[in-house]
């Protein structure tokens, strides 16, 4: 006998089809000459900002395997019986990541204050 195939679905998803709420397409909002420029231009040095965010992201990545290849007695050296090494892969990336998306976030909100 052959199985019988039942959509599941959230108790959320049965109460929006159970109201029947039809919504229209989603257009993108058209704006004026003046705003679209605007948009663009922000657009543009917001992108330009994060390109150098992502640089040092990708230089913190690669940086750290590069010092460990670089100083193999990182591993022999160690600190309340931790390899330095292993130190280095816990402290060090996790925090310069966040430190990182915070200057990024201030830098890309910086144009929008000054416009």
């Amino acid at each position: 006998m052959p199985h019988r195939r039942v959509a599941v679905t959230s108790p959320q998803t049965r109460l929006a089809h159970a109201r029947k709420r039809l919504r229209g397409r989603w257009r993108a909002p058209a704006l004026d000459q003046a705003d679209a420029e605007r948009a663009q231009r922000l657009f543009r040095v917001q992108r330009r900002r994060a390109m150098v965010a992502v640089g040092w992201l990708f230089a913190l990545v690669l940086l750290l395997p590069l010092v460990f290849a670089l100083w193999p007695q990182l591993d022999t050296v160690r600190l309340l019986g931790i390899p330095v090494s292993w130190l280095m892969v816990v402290l060090i990336p996790f925090p310069a990541m966040v430190f990182l998306a915070v200057w990024q976030l201030r830098r890309a909100e910086k144009p929008e204050d000054q416009e």
